[in-house]
């Protein structure tokens, strides 16, 4: 089952990349599984904040797909993450 939800998620990603680049002309960057780079934290502190279940219809939800497929195993994760690596802004 896992392979399957994880193929889904895949073709409906690269589906999703290659719409993205032929209405814009410009092509997304590669995930960033581990580190503390600039979009990886930029993800993080997105996805921590969203609305929604980790699981829906006891199958894991697109947004658990997607912390996962970035190196997160949940929100709390992606929450502490943000919050240890995010920039303080300057006053």
């Amino acid at each position: 089952m896992a392979d399957s939800v994880n193929s889904k998620y895949e073709a409906r990603n690269k589906k999703m990349r290659s719409k993205y680049t032929k209405e814009t002309g410009r092509t997304l960057g590669k995930r960033q599984l581990s580190g503390k780079g600039s979009r990886r934290v930029s993800f993080a502190c997105r996805f921590a904040g969203m609305a929604g279940s980790m699981t829906k219809d006891g199958k894991p939800s697109n947004l658990a797909m997607a912390l996962k497929k970035w190196g997160f195993s949940s929100k709390g994760e992606a929450r502490a993450f943000c919050n240890r690596n995010k920039k303080k802004k300057k006053k």
